[in-house]
């Protein structure tokens, strides 16, 4: 009997903020634009610096090149739709579209994750290991190892990739958060999912504390190494290194730890906290990434202001033609 109602869902409704009053919702979709819009614009801007700059082509901007990727590929899959639920009040996604939307959304997470370790893997070996740095991280291996990011993240999806494909759905249709994410999806299922919810947070905590706990091995050794150095002025140049990553990664970590320390303590969010916890943690960090590399990185700093210069330079001359 269950089964006859299987395929009566063919569209789920995104619900997005349960308690928000309808005269906000052309606000919050005009914030959401902005985030996005920003988002893309800052990490394409960096993408284009990598590319067209031969001085930023070198391992540690390779990772960081891969990273802004990552941050335009997750914004793109997870805001447009929120977007249109609230300033054309167009809240249905048809079941295939959630799904997809769903393993995207996974999947750029964890590319991030791995990233954030590769991040931490360079400047480990910078600090730790000087002399084979040049040796150990050359732009091919950098390569190499994006490629092992976004291969393996795919890998990491791909249990929830085909058991959401097979998943049926009878009703309710309602999902209570601005996109389709994992644990959302799967409790509308018809059948039992106990499985499918243990092997998918398996999955994801291994994708989320495996790199984590590197990060942390890492960092711990980078402190201990510039503690060991005796000048102050080496020690500070040395953690000025590395602090636009540390900012990145903290920014990315730290609130999805507490969240998800917060459940395991018992700890419940009313539905409008709990998804604004989501979405600072998720689409904070690709909005912010750009600002910090352009503020805490010198190199990625006098890059863009010779390219300012240069394009200013080039309208006065312009300008000038014209008069």
């Amino acid at each position: 009997m269950l089964q006859e109602n299987w395929t009566t869902v063919k569209e789920f409704i995104l619900v997005g903020f349960p308690g928000l009053n309808p005269k906000y919702y052309g606000l919050v979709a005009a914030l959401f634009f902005l985030v996005y819009v920003t988002t893309v614009v800052g990490n394409s801007i960096l993408v284009v610096l990598f590319v067209k700059e031969h001085s930023l082509q070198k391992p540690m901007y390779g990772i960081m090149f891969s990273l802004a990727l990552s941050d335009i590929g997750f914004s793109t899959v997870a805001l447009p739709k929120i977007i249109a639920k609230y300033w054309f009040d167009d809240e249905t996604i048809p079941v295939y579209a959630c799904l997809m939307q769903m393993k995207l959304v996974h999947y750029f997470a964890t590319v991030t994750s791995f990233i954030l370790m590769l991040m931490a893997l360079d400047r480990y070996l910078a600090i730790c290991n000087p002399l084979r740095y040049p040796v150990l991280m050359t732009n091919r291996i950098t390569l190499a190892l994006n490629i092992f990011a976004w291969v393996s993240s795919f890998m990491f999806n791909l249990f929830n990739l085909i058991e959401g494909s097979r998943t049926p759905f009878c009703g309710p249709n309602r999902i209570v958060q601005c996109y389709c994410d994992q644990a959302s999806v799967f409790k509308l299922s018809c059948v039992t999912t106990t499985y499918q919810n243990l092997v998918a947070f398996s999955l994801a905590m291994v994708a989320l504390l495996g790199p984590l706990t590197f990060i942390v091995y890492s960092y711990t050794h980078i402190i201990v190494s510039v503690m060991k150095v005796t000048s102050m002025g080496s020690r500070w140049r040395t953690f000025s290194t590395c602090s636009t990553q540390l900012c990145i990664i903290g920014i990315y970590y730290l609130p999805r730890c507490g969240v998800y320390v917060s459940n395991l303590l018992g700890v419940v969010f009313v539905p409008d906290i709990r998804i604004a916890l989501i979405l600072f943690y998720s689409l904070f960090p690709p909005f912010i990434n750009p600002f910090i590399y352009c503020f805490r990185n010198k190199e990625i700093n006098h890059v863009l202001n010779h390219w300012v210069k240069k394009f200013r330079g080039v309208r006065q001359q312009e300008n000038y033609n014209l008069i």
